[in-house]
């Protein structure tokens, strides 16, 4: 079943993307939910209508986006933990974690922007990456380390 979605859903897509789901996801949960709406062609022309308008607005994000990504790549991020007498890690580090570094160097990104591979927290040393979404044509994969302080 053709769909467009009304709201940025995670794990599926971004706000007025047209997708191909099950129908009995979109019929009992998408739809329901205000998420997305069934395509037809009259939904489709009044989002182009729509585009057009926000084509200005476009040009102008993209460049704030292409900004945010260039001080991404000269950003070197150092996470300093503590760590037991094997080298264990006492908590682990999240998006959150990682939106409050990014937030404390001047650059401001939201939580949800921020995943870090296996939708799993990081609990060891060493260099690891996630993937940011500023934009759907937009990604970044910001890489950082690990330190232990005892």
């Amino acid at each position: 079943m053709k769909i467009i979605l009304k709201k940025d859903v995670d794990n599926l897509g971004f706000q007025y993307d047209e997708l191909d789901v099950k129908s009995g996801y979109a019929r009992n949960y998408l739809i329901p939910k205000g998420f997305a709406v069934i395509s037809s062609p009259g939904v489709k022309k009044n989002i182009s209508e729509m585009f057009k308008q926000r084509s200005k607005n476009e040009r102008f994000l993209m460049d704030k986006l292409q900004k945010i990504k260039e001080k991404l790549k000269k950003l070197v991020i150092e996470i300093p933990v503590k760590v037991n007498k094997r080298g264990k890690i006492f908590g682990s580090i999240n998006n959150h974690d990682i939106m409050i570094i990014l937030n404390k160097n001047g650059i401001s990104i939201d939580k949800k922007c921020i995943r870090i591979p296996g939708n799993k927290s990081i609990k060891t040393i060493g260099k690891h990456h996630a993937h940011i979404h500023l934009h759907k044509k937009i990604e970044f994969l910001l890489n950082f380390e690990v330190l232990a302080i005892s």
